[in-house]
């Protein structure tokens, strides 16, 4: 009579130890959740949420409220916390922060523009591609999300001194952007918390 398998003997369901040992997949192991931790955290993380969409004060105040209101009501403890904080994002944010205020101070940006629309002699074709390019080459590089807010003033003065609608440029930009910014790990912030959950 064969012996059983090892994850029988500890107690273990023969299906999942199968499943394991074909897949190599580690152990499923259920999280319990405390349903009174629930019931707690839920308002305070809507009410939070509820603020941050009023617009009324200043996101980062609220979502430090927030954190501060759950650690207070004994969701989570301040080590929790803390470990639950990613000081790579932040750093590269602040980073990336520091540079596009100065490139803004500078005019990187509208001297970038303004160079596409003469490189394509001011051919509304041309200036919907090559703003396009710089828009994505830029979003690859810096916070997508700046770069559209900084390009799309020159885009639009550009356009009126054209007798064009600006409509099709902005649009052209937003889309490149999105790709400009999926492209690399610093080109948008959900990339850099991916990049650095999985250690790239």
């Amino acid at each position: 009579m064969p012996e059983p398998a090892a994850g029988l003997a500890a107690g273990q369901p023969a299906g999942n130890t199968a499943g394991n040992v074909a897949t190599g997949a580690r152990p499923i192991h259920a999280i319990e959740l405390d349903p009174h931790l629930v019931l707690i955290a839920v308002p305070i993380m809507l009410a939070t949420y509820v603020l941050v969409m009023a617009d009324r004060f200043d996101r980062s105040i609220l979502a430090l409220l927030g954190a501060g209101a759950m650690i207070l009501a004994g969701v989570l403890t301040q080590a929790q916390a803390v470990a639950g904080i990613d000081f790579n994002t932040i750093a590269l944010l602040t980073g990336m922060m520091v540079l596009v205020a100065v490139s803004r101070r500078s005019g990187v940006f509208e001297y970038l523009a303004v160079r596409a629309a003469q490189a394509v002699r001011a051919s509304p074709m041309g200036l919907l591609a090559s703003l396009a390019v710089v828009t994505a080459l830029l979003s690859a590089l810096l916070d997508n999300v700046t770069t559209v807010l900084l390009v799309a003033p020159v885009t639009i003065a550009i356009t009126r001194r054209l007798g064009v609608a600006p409509f099709p440029f902005l649009l052209a930009e937003v889309m490149a952007s999105n790709f400009g910014g999926t492209a690399t790990l610093i080109g948008d912030p959900p990339n850099i918390l991916i990049g650095s959950a999985a250690g790239l």
